[in-house]
């Protein structure tokens, strides 16, 4: 049975556990919001780790990392090297988005030498096994596509990004929005050619209760992909990204009905006050499914340092109620990321997590932050490397001039919690 069942008869399955005790919360929290489909665990049956997590309603914010080849580059020892970084730097899942080289042989090493989830997004090999096979992509077939989506599922993987919603109807709205920049999504764009060539509806689409099937047998989680997202400003919130939304919540209905976990994915290339209206928009029409957002990414001007534009958009976001924060790296609309990427990409979105969850945990996400003022008070240096999210970087940052007294060598002689200890003899109470 899947989590969905499970949690519908009221059994606390080992990985509902396993959330509870990571977020500290009962564990009749998690098996009634996971029943009622506002917290998804993805966790394939065939796909055992250490690393489980929840996504959604009253839980941390989660962080994806996305690694992956490309038809320019493929290299196994890169990936697995990007996936370790990921791992070690906090994500809590990481999605394999190769479209080059040996897809599949890179894919199952990712599985065996993960110990967290993995997320794909099955459309990518089944569109580029038939330009192999056939000469083009939009030569692929109705059953390629499940046949693929199957394998994967067989595999191991624990979520796949779906794009159901690019619909003829979406399609045809696009038409008529006059975009700058239409679509943005691989898998949107895949499947936009496929459909236009043939003159047939999405399969995804059209063949849903298929996917749903597949889903049911592994317990693999729909993420539900925004392939209508905008990809600049300028396109945010408009009609087609809104009606592919409202196609999505329907679809998630049907997902719980069949007892499938899902979760929606979100934009994009959004400005700053249009976030909290997307949220919002999202949790009600996919009602209060989990909320997995791309960035969103605030500006269109940051080339090279994205993952500080989506760490702002994600911080907000978080805020205003998504659950899950997809990262963004410095090599985002540039290059192919690499380890050192994925590095800043994962640090900079855990930190847009943690700052909404401060304001969302009642309490608790802020007790890590007090922890480092109370070291910052008492100039404990290595217990401040020891909270930070990047240990390592601090104490090379603290060496790398050294400071001739107690405190570093930003303020020498002159550190503000120094002079106000000595002269008002003020103390802070101990932790």
């Amino acid at each position: 049975m899947t989590q969905i069942e499970l949690a519908r008869k009221g059994i606390i399955s080992p990985q509902m556990k396993a959330v509870a005790d990571a977020e500290r919360l009962d564990t009749s929290y998690i098996c009634e919001n996971v029943a009622a489909g506002k917290v998804t665990i993805p966790a394939n049956t065939g796909h055992p780790v250490s690393g489980i997590c929840g996504i959604g309603n009253g839980l941390r914010i989660k962080v994806n990392a996305n690694i992956g080849t490309s038809s320019d580059f493929s290299s196994l020892s890169n990936e697995i090297k990007k996936l370790e970084v990921a791992i070690k730097y906090g994500a809590d899942t990481v999605m394999d988005l190769s479209t080059g080289g040996d897809i599949k042989g890179i894919r199952q090493a990712i599985l065996k030498s993960s110990t967290i989830p993995i997320g794909t997004v099955p459309i990518y090999q089944a569109m580029i096994e038939a330009a192999e096979k056939y000469g083009r992509i939009v030569d692929a077939g109705v059953d390629d596509f499940f046949q693929v989506i199957e394998e994967q599922a067989c595999e191991g993987v624990d979520f796949i990004t779906v794009h159901c919603g690019v619909t003829q109807a979406t399609i045809e709205t696009l038409k008529k929005q006059k975009r700058i920049t239409d679509i943005v999504s691989r898998g949107g764009a895949f499947l936009l050619g496929w459909m236009i060539y043939h003159q047939k509806e999405n399969p995804l689409y059209e063949y849903y209760n298929r996917l749903l099937e597949i889903a049911l047998k592994y317990d693999v989680t729909l993420s539900l992909g925004d392939g209508m997202r905008p990809g600049s400003l300028a396109d945010a919130t408009d009609r087609t990204q809104v009606q592919e939304l409202i196609i999505l919540g329907e679809l998630v209905e049907r997902a719980w009905q069949a007892g499938v976990q899902v979760m929606v994915e979100g934009p994009g290339h959004l400005p700053l006050d249009h976030i909290g209206t997307n949220i919002i928009l999202q949790k009600s029409l996919c009602k209060g499914a989990p909320f997995y957002v791309l960035g969103p990414l605030v500006t269109d001007v940051a080339a090279g340092y994205d993952h500080i534009t989506g760490a702002i958009g994600g911080a907000i976001a978080g805020a205003y109620g998504a659950d899950f924060l997809c990262y963004v790296t410095p090599s985002e609309h540039v290059s192919l990321p690499d380890a050192d990427d994925v590095k800043n990409g994962v640090i900079a979105s855990r930190i847009a997590a943690h700052a909404a969850d401060i304001i969302r945990s009642g309490g608790k996400a802020a007790e890590w932050d007090r922890q480092m003022s109370i070291a910052r008070k008492h100039l404990q240096w290595e217990k401040q490397a020891e909270l930070a999210l990047d240990p390592e970087k601090v104490r090379n940052m603290h060496n790398k001039y050294p400071a001739k007294s107690k405190a570093c060598s930003m303020c020498g002689d002159f550190c503000a919690m120094e002079l106000v200890e000595k002269y008002l003899g003020i103390t802070t109470t101990k932790c």
